[in-house]
C-alpha cells in the first residue's frame, strides 16, 4: 500500500465515485463538470452549474506556516486556492463570466482566531478584484463560518460556484478524436498576473506533500495538526522545516519550502477567458490536472482512445522535492500530483501553436504534451523521463 493510502487519502477517489454512481450525470456526461438544463430561467437553450471544492488539506500548511512565523498573508493564499479549484474547473467546460460564489468556512476556534477568517475573506474578495479586468467576473454571495471544534482540528476552506450560460458556447469534451494534439499550459513560473514565483503545487496530493517533505517535528508540537491515530512511520517523514531557503534552479527566486508548498494554485482564468472567446471552435476538449494528476484525461474521454503523452515539462523543484523525500515512484506521482501542467486544451496542430503564443503573452509556458490516437480500449501512455508508464 502506497503512503497517500496509507494515510487514508485516495487520488482516484474510488469509494467517493461508487457512492455517487448512481445520480443524474447530467446533460453531457464527458464534459468536466455535471451540466443541468437551465431549472432556474427555464431556458432550452441555457444551462445552469454548480460546483464546490476546496483548498483541502493546505489549509494545515497554512497553519503550520503561520504558528511557525506569524505570517497572515498565507491565508490569503488558502482563499485563491479554494477559488480556482473551483473557478478552474469551471472554465472547462466553456464558462468564463458571470459566476456566484459562496464560502464555506469551518473553524476550531480555539486554534483559528478571528485575524484568520478576516485574512481569508478578504483574501477572497481581493482575488475577485484582480480577476475583473481580465474580464472573469465573479460575484461574492457571502456564505457559511462555522464553529465546529468538534468536527475539525483547525479550519477547512471550501466554496460552491454557480453560473448560468448558454448551452452552444459550452465545451462538453464530445469533440475529442483522433488525431487531436494535447496543449499543457504550466502550473509552475510567474504569470503576469501573479506577484510571485509559483511553485506549480495546486490544491491536490497536499496531504502526502506535507508529511513527505515536512519534519518529525511538526507531528511532536502541533497535535492538530494530522489525524493522531496514523501510524507515526507515515506521519512528517521529511527532511525539512518549513523555513528552509532554497533556491529556484534557473532563476533568480530564492524562497523557502513553506512558499514553495503553499504557492497559491494558478488560476487560468486569463487565458481561457481569451482564448473561449477567440478561439472557441478550435477547443477540442478542456481537463484541469487536479485530483488525479496527469491520470485525470481518462475520465472524459468520449470513446475509446489511446492518450499518449510523451512530451510533458520537466518536473518542476516542489515536485522533485517531495519526490526525493517520500520515494515514491513515476506512477503514483504522475497520478497524485499535476507535475507541471495543470491544464490541457485537446485540439488541432494549427491551433495548438496559436493557443502557446497566447500563453506567451501571459508568462505563461505552453507546448504540445501529446496526442490522441484510435484504439479499441481507453489507455494512457505516459513517457516521465526515459521511463514509460502505461495507465
Amino acid at each position: 500500500m502506497s503512503l497517500y493510502a496509507q494515510r487514508g487519502v485516495s487520488a482516484q477517489k474510488e469509494e467517493v465515485h461508487q457512492a455517487t454512481e448512481k445520480l443524474d450525470k447530467g446533460l453531457y456526461p464527458n464534459a468536466f463538470c455535471k451540466i443541468y438544463p437551465d431549472y432556474l430561467g427555464g431556458d432550452k437553450d441555457w444551462v445552469n452549474l454548480m460546483h464546490a471544492d476546496g483548498a483541502g488539506t493546505k489549509s494545515i500548511l497554512a497553519y503550520l506556516y503561520w504558528k511557525e512565523t506569524g505570517d497572515l498573508s498565507v491565508w490569503r493564499g488558502i482563499a485563491r486556492d479554494a477559488i480556482a479549484m473551483n473557478l478552474d474547473d469551471l472554465l472547462c467546460v466553456g464558462i468564463h463570466d458571470n459566476f456566484l460564489f459562496s464560502s464555506t468556512i469551518d473553524r476550531n476556534k480555539k486554534n483559528i482566531p478571528g485575524e484568520v477568517l478576516e485574512a481569508i475573506i478578504n483574501g477572497s474578495q481581493e482575488f475577485f478584484d484582480e480577476l475583473k479586468p481580465f474580464g472573469v467576473g465573479i460575484r461574492y454571495l457571502g456564505g457559511e463560518t462555522a464553529d465546529v471544534g468538534d468536527v475539525v482540528r483547525t479550519i477547512a476552506v471550501n466554496g460552491t460556484m454557480a453560473a448560468r450560460w448558454p448551452k452552444d458556447k459550452l465545451v462538453t469534451n464530445d469533440r475529442i478524436g483522433a488525431g487531436d494534439v494535447i496543449v499543457g499550459f504550466a502550473s509552475y513560473g510567474q504569470a503576469t498576473y501573479e506577484t510571485e514565483y509559483n511553485s506549480g503545487i495546486g490544491s491536490n496530493g497536499l496531504t502526502s506533500a506535507r508529511h513527505d517533505t515536512l519534519h518529525k517535528t511538526y507531528g511532536a508540537r502541533f497535535h492538530e495538526s494530522y489525524d493522531t491515530s496514523l501510524d507515526e512511520h507515515v506521519v512528517y517523514i521529511g527532511p525539512h522545516l518549513m523555513t528552509d531557503k532554497i533556491d529556484v534552479p534557473g532563476s533568480a527566486v530564492v524562497t523557502d519550502i513553506g512558499h514553495l508548498l503553499l504557492s497559491p494554485t494558478r488560476t487560468y482564468a486569463p487565458l481561457l477567458k481569451q482564448l473561449l472567446t477567440e478561439q472557441f471552435d478550435k477547443i477540442h476538449g478542456l481537463i484541469h490536472c487536479s485530483g488525479g494528476g496527469q491520470t485525470k484525461c481518462m475520465k472524459y474521454l468520449p470513446g475509446n482512445f489511446k492518450i499518449i503523452k510523451d512530451d510533458l515539462f520537466e518536473a518542476p523543484l516542489i515536485f522533485q522535492l517531495i519526490q526525493r523525500a517520500s520515494g515514491s515512484d513515476n506512477r503514483e506521482m504522475y497520478q497524485v500530483f499535476n507535475m507541471g501542467h495543470r491544464l490541457e486544451i485537446f485540439t488541432d496542430a494549427r491551433a495548438a501553436e496559436d493557443m502557446i503564443q497566447v500563453a506567451k503573452k501571459l508568462g505563461i509556458e505552453g507546448k504540445i504534451v501529446g496526442r490522441v490516437e484510435a484504439a479499441d480500449r481507453k489507455s494512457l501512455l505516459l513517457k516521465a523521463g526515459n521511463e514509460e508508464i502505461i495507465y
